[in-house]
């Protein structure tokens, strides 16, 4: 985990939140990839000048972990902490610098829901009735007579998610959560950036206007759960309780707690659209119920397919993202899963479309212009960093392209377009390369050695800017990149790029940062024993194997 430094009242602020996992089964490539859009969001606004807390964690109670459990014939909690692990396991594969990991079965949790729990039952939104309807064990949700698919044999399933469905009967608090329907409609008039994407906007302002039913929040079917205040026969329903963890982030219910008056409410939760509902119609209800202020915004991104399939375990395409990572390069995953549709969009993984952006994108247009200007600096300057030119219009016109992105990928990330924010940079990628052909910088050291010095120099300012604002989506090979352009660790916010690197500096000899893949013969989509080259996750000079592979199309942003 990230260790947050002290805020500071002056400085802006930005609390990002991924939803916490459900410990039911070992992490996916769903939860990796919410977990790097978090991160990446984390590390720009870090790189920004902003305090960042950045919160993940694990949802460890309710029935289905209760099951199990069982089924593993281990107490809920060894089981909780076995899966937990693995997540913090892969997020610290996927280089996610996350602040806070909270779990659902921590002391401080529990105190947290609890005491959200009070409140609103003490503002007098929480009665005791009895419950009677279908219920999904897989989803851990109530499921209405209009979402409901009833099958020839005479079992049910949700129409939403196709779990199966059981009928429960029994005694129940319930929130008063039709007493929240005009408020909500309301929360989504006034503001109408609080849902994103549009899709799931349209979809929850749907749901909420053909009419709410009071939720049942507690269940007695089960002990796995935060006891409810008052009546330890129940246990709260694991949403109730699983949402309370963004406060527990922060310290409540100590409202003086420095990291509540500073992080409070956040500014983002970045969730998968099948739980939208949960964390746009309930969350707010609670926090309306509780007089606590409301986050800004929740974004509910799309699912991965598998070569056009559905990931499931009967077929076999489950993708594990340490395995992706072992193969490919962490970085390059990184950059492939940002980059291949727009952020809210469902999306396909294809070894093929990773391949190509690989080769393509990040060996050939940023790689390559890394080494030719590094290599040339290598042998025509004596690896020392020439001093600042006078600049003619064509270096101006490149080095203001650069010196723009950290503002027009503010802007691109604010509204969560990581990807969009990527094309921002690869314009640019796409501008230098065009400037150092028709430069020629390797023709110049005959005619023009000044000249040739002058150009290479704007391109290290260029590459400088590049890998600055690259570093929250590759944070190694950026590192590494940052370290081949003798830019100093002091060096490499967005600020500092206001201050040029002195002239003279002696550069380290370069070495290539994205070597080629070439595939060779893997047998399936989720091969975890590929054929093909493996690059080092932290770079190096190409194979001799992937030295003679042709340059693959370019593949559309």
């Amino acid at each position: 985990m990230n260790t947050p430094t002290q805020p500071s009242p002056e400085k802006p602020r930005a609390t990002i939140t991924t939803p916490i996992f459900y410990v039911n089964g070992a992490p996916h490539i769903g939860h990796a990839y919410t977990s790097i859009a978090c991160d990446v969001l984390a590390r720009f606004n870090r790189l920004n000048g902003r305090d960042v807390l950045f919160v993940t964690g694990t949802d460890e109670h309710g029935q289905k972990v209760e099951q199990s459990a069982e089924k593993a014939g281990i107490p809920p909690q060894a089981f909780a902490d076995q899966v937990s692990d693995q997540f913090r396991a892969m997020q610290a594969r996927m280089n996610v610098s996350a602040d806070a990991f909270i779990r659902t079965t921590d002391p401080q949790h529990h105190k947290a829901a609890q005491a959200l729990w009070k409140k609103v039952a003490d503002n007098g939104h929480i009665y005791l009735g009895a419950y009677e309807g279908w219920y999904s064990t897989r989803d851990e949700a109530y499921v209405g007579d209009d979402e409901i698919t009833l099958h020839p044999d005479g079992s049910r399933t949700s129409t939403t998610t196709g779990a199966p469905l059981e009928w429960v009967k029994e005694p129940s608090y319930f929130f008063k959560l039709r007493d929240f329907q005009e408020k909500l409609l309301k929360l989504y008039a006034d503001n109408p950036d609080f849902i994103g994407p549009h899709g799931s906007k349209r979809e929850i302002e749907s749901f909420v206007r053909q009419g709410l039913r009071d939720l049942s929040i507690s269940r007695t079917g089960f002990s796995w759960g935060v006891p409810v205040p008052g009546d330890s026969k129940h246990v709260m329903y694991v949403w109730f309780d699983a949402l309370a963890n963004y406060l527990t982030a922060v310290g409540y219910p100590d409202e003086g707690d420095p990291r509540f008056k500073r992080f409070w409410p956040a500014d983002v939760h970045v969730i998968g659209k099948e739980i939208a509902r949960f964390h746009c119609v309930y969350w707010p209800a609670f926090l309306m119920a509780a007089g606590l202020p409301l986050p800004a915004r929740v974004f509910a991104h799309g699912w991965w397919t598998v070569e056009g399939q559905k990931m499931s375990k009967s077929l076999g395409n489950v993708l594990d993202p340490a395995a992706l990572a072992d193969e490919f390069g962490l970085d390059q995953l990184r950059y492939f899963l940002m980059r291949e549709v727009p952020f809210g969009n469902d999306s396909n993984f294809s070894r093929q479309a990773l391949i190509s952006r690989m080769n393509v994108e990040l060996a050939n247009d940023l790689g390559n212009l890394a080494q030719r200007t590094l290599s040339q600096i290598a042998r025509n300057q004596d690896g020392v960093l020439p001093l600042q030119p006078t600049l003619t219009e064509a270096d101006k016109a490149i080095l203001e392209a650069a010196a723009r992105l950290p503002a027009t990928m503010a802007a691109q990330l604010e509204r969560l377009a990581l990807s969009e924010a990527l094309e921002e940079v690869w314009k640019v990628v796409r501008a230098a390369n065009a400037y150092i052909d028709h430069q020629a910088p390797w023709k110049l050291k005959k005619t023009d050695p000044e000249r040739m010095a002058a150009v290479l120099r704007v391109l290290v300012d260029v590459l400088r800017a590049l890998a600055t604002v690259l570093q929250p989506y590759m944070p190694e090979t950026m590192a590494k990149m940052l370290d081949q352009l003798g830019v100093g660790e002091e060096e490499r916010d967005f600020a500092a790029l206001a201050t040029p690197l002195p002239g003279g500096r002696t550069l380290p000899q370069p070495q290539g940062l994205f070597p080629r893949f070439v595939e060779e013969g893997a047998e399936t989509p989720t091969s975890k024993a590929s054929k093909g080259k493996k690059p080092s996750s932290q770079g190096g000079k190409e194979g001799t194997k992937n030295k003679a592979a042709p340059a693959p199309k370019a593949p559309q942003p």
